[in-house]
């Protein structure tokens, strides 16, 4: 019966009714055959109001239907009952379903009850890592008792890297895990010295003089490998190298729990001769196991789609022959790789760091993009040749960072991110290591400050002069 049907016939008083009278539930459950009322019903029910209830539902653990099992097993958690105990041991270690199963554990959890632990703990051990979560979560209510803290240690060392990574951040120095939650803890630092700067350095080299835990985002865009005058290296390897050390300071100095967000593409280098091949280097691709392997964890990926006008057309010589095996795209895309700094606190913590008035400001008003897809035009720049759209600034500021926050890009190129950041009410902070491209920054601010809108404090300084503004800083002056 369609599922819009099924609400005309049974309404919200109706549920209400079965809820709190066993005996017509019982008869409601054995009067409808039909799967798709009985899952209407079981997700609608809401908290059980009568202990009773449960000798009707357990009617249902027997039919075939999985999502029936499933949907049961979840309400019948809800009355905390622990003579639901063998029922849920049953189908949490032999339901067929999977799902079920770890639904089953949860219920288990659910009943925080000490007699719990030797079934919790024998789950624990299970093939199924989802199942080893569960288990987890309701052992660790008890993990005062040295049975069930050996175990949970144990668990440091298990194959999922999600266990492994639970276990180690509950556990400290001591050995003691610690259950409580994280309270907001927002020590004040401060990194004002950094804001609206535009260092001519390299950015690794700048990377080692900017403290620990002060930038808030990074957004940036990578020269592509050997693909513009502008970024010429021996090999692949030196480009990846070069990239992960970068990275690593970004890294560092990055806030727990912020956002790094980098924007590159596979890219082609063109054969030297007709009798040789073009190579393509899937260079996002490569750089996401060095983002891991340094403590990144991977959020998203968003494609950013160009007009096919805006690229190099690949298609040409296919466009003639159509013979299969020369099929060449046209690459209309870009990806931006979403990383956020690794830490065992979720984003709420991050946003409760912000005083009301600052969240209020932040909010995204009007109308956003709701999918992974963003269909963004390209912008082109004599002084630059691989510039940001404005636009794809705005939004990556926008939806990463608060009012006031410090945003970074290590390759600051024509100022894009910095004209953004401050438009929008954030601070910046670029690095740039080609002097062209600095002093076009520095020109076109000087002209009406048009480069950096409302900051009318842009400080520009090479390494040199940046280094020595660290050391006053580190020795109380300025």
């Amino acid at each position: 019966m369609h599922r819009s049907n099924i609400a005309k016939r049974v309404s919200f008083d109706d549920i209400q009714l079965l809820k709190a009278d066993a005996n017509a539930l019982h008869k409601f459950i054995h009067n409808n055959s039909d799967g798709g009322t009985i899952i209407y019903l079981l997700e609608k029910l809401g908290r059980l109001k009568n202990g009773e209830s449960k000798n009707p539902l357990l009617s249902l653990l027997s039919k075939p239907n999985e999502k029936i099992r499933l949907l049961t097993i979840k309400n019948l958690s809800k009355l905390s009952d622990i003579s639901l105990l063998p029922t849920f041991v049953k189908y949490a270690s032999n339901d067929s379903s999977t799902e079920v199963r770890r639904e089953a554990v949860s219920a288990l959890g659910r009943l925080n009850n000490r007699k719990t632990i030797p079934y919790l703990i024998k789950l624990s051990r299970d093939a199924d890592p989802k199942v080893v979560m569960q288990a987890m979560r309701g052992l660790l209510p008890f993990n005062s008792t040295k049975k069930v803290s050996e175990v949970l240690i144990s668990l440091k060392d298990h194959p999922n890297e999600m266990i492994r990574e639970i276990i180690i951040s509950k556990y400290s120095k001591s050995s003691k895990l610690d259950t409580k939650t994280s309270k907001t803890h927002v020590v004040k630092v401060d990194h004002g010295f950094l804001r609206n700067k535009v260092v001519l350095g390299d950015a690794e080299k700048v990377l080692k003089h900017i403290p620990n835990e002060s930038i808030a985002l990074t957004f940036t865009s990578p020269p592509y490998y050997n693909a513009r005058d502008y970024s010429i290296y021996q090999s692949y390897e030196e480009y990846l190298s070069c990239l992960n050390r970068i990275f690593k300071g970004i890294y560092k100095a990055t806030k727990e729990g912020r956002f790094f967000i980098l924007n590159t593409s596979p890219i082609i280098v063109p054969r030297i001769s007709r009798s040789h091949s073009s190579k393509r280097y899937p260079i996002p691709y490569d750089l996401h196991p060095l983002l891991i392997k340094m403590g990144w964890e991977f959020i998203d990926d968003i494609v950013w789609v160009k007009p096919e006008v805006c690229v190099k057309n690949r298609n040409a010589g296919f466009l003639q022959h159509r013979k299969p095996l020369g099929y060449k795209p046209n690459a209309i895309t870009e990806m931006l790789m979403v990383y956020r700094k690794k830490t065992d606190k979720l984003i709420d913590w991050n946003m409760k760091q912000y005083d009301s008035a600052t969240v209020k400001k932040s909010k995204i008003s009007g109308k956003y993009e709701t999918s992974n897809v963003w269909k963004i035009s390209p912008k082109f720049n004599k002084t630059h040749s691989a510039v940001f759209p404005a636009e794809l600034c705005d939004r990556v500021i926008s939806f990463y960072s608060y009012v006031g926050d410090l945003v970074f890009d290590p390759f600051g190129g024509s100022g894009t991110l910095g004209k953004a950041a401050s438009a929008l009410d954030r601070n910046f902070f670029l690095t740039e290591k080609e002097p062209n491209y600095f002093e076009y920054m520095k020109s076109v601010w000087n002209k009406e400050g048009e480069l950096f809108n409302k900051s009318s404090n842009v400080e520009f300084m090479d390494i040199n002069e940046f280094k020595l503004l660290i050391k006053k800083k580190n020795n109380g002056a300025g």
